[in-house]
Formats: structure tokens, C-alpha cells, sequence
């Protein structure tokens, strides 16, 4: 499911305040940040779909923030019904990625990047976002 076809993919992290996100190259190959969208319904849908209209996106990741065991939790369960809605609303391909560990590996990368506290926590919702998606990317399939 979502494995095959063409254009652009978005890639959503869930926060509390804000929706990380990024965005592929045309060829699915590379997963590059975008910024974030503020919570909130009607107004982050509505955000995500001006995004998904300007940039010819045809695939929506959203994370999946199982639990470590990969058992299903409560934003588990958030991350499913904000992926129902996005199906809805936008009428594209919706497909939910598990993104356990992807925020602490932003967080080192931007650390490791000497990127400081506070600059940190204002962009890694956009680098965990690219985390989700890249990995996702670098599991499709090849020709």
C-alpha cells in the first residue's frame, strides 16, 4: 500500500502544539524538512491540504508513535483517527509509518549538529517529520 506510484510525499509528525513536516523529492528518494503546522481542527487540515494541492503531493505519511513493545497507545490511536481524517478530507492515500525512537534521533542529530536547547525544540518536529518520511522512502521498493 502507498509503494508504488508517482509524485511527491508529505511527512507528518504529531505534536501536541505542532505537525512536523516534510516533503519528498519528485523520484520518492529524498525526505527534506518543510516546517510545521499548527494543531488545531479545521485550520491544520485545511494547512496540510494547501501544502498537498501546491506541492502535486499524492501520498500522506503520518507517524505512528506505537509503543515500544508495539502495542497500540493513546497517541497511537490519535495518529489513526488524524490519518481517518486526513483520508477524508484530502481524498489522497494516507498511510501511517511507525516512527518509535524518531523524535529522540532528531533530537541527537540536531544536538550532534550543535544545534542549542531552544533551537532544538523549535525544529524537531520538522526533523522528526523528515526522519518518519525518509525511512519510509528508503523502504520502497526499486526498479
Amino acid at each position: 500500500m502507498g509503494q508504488t506510484g508517482t509524485g511527491r510525499i508529505l511527512g507528518l509528525d504529531l505534536g501536541d502544539a505542532r505537525i512536523g513536516v516534510a516533503i519528498s523529492d519528485p523520484e520518492r528518494r529524498l525526505a527534506v524538512p518543510v516546517g510545521t503546522v499548527r494543531t488545531g481542527a479545521p485550520a491544520d487540515l485545511k494547512a496540510i491540504a494547501d501544502l498537498v494541492h501546491a506541492q502535486g503531493v499524492t501520498l500522506v505519511v503520518v507517524g505512528h508513535p506505537l509503543l515500544l513493545s508495539g502495542e497500540t497507545g493513546t497517541e497511537a490511536r490519535h495518529a489513526e483517527a488524524f490519518a481517518d481524517a486526513l483520508r477524508s478530507f484530502l481524498g489522497i492515500e494516507v498511510v501511517l509509518h511507525d516512527e518509535r525512537l524518531s523524535t529522540v534521533e532528531a533530537e541527537r542529530a540536531l544536538r550532534e549538529a550543535g544545534v542549542r536547547g531552544r533551537d532544538r525544540r523549535r525544529v524537531v518536529d520538522r526533523s522528526a517529520a523528515t526522519v518518519i518520511l525518509q525511512a519510509y522512502l528508503d523502504g520502497l521498493p526499486r526498479p
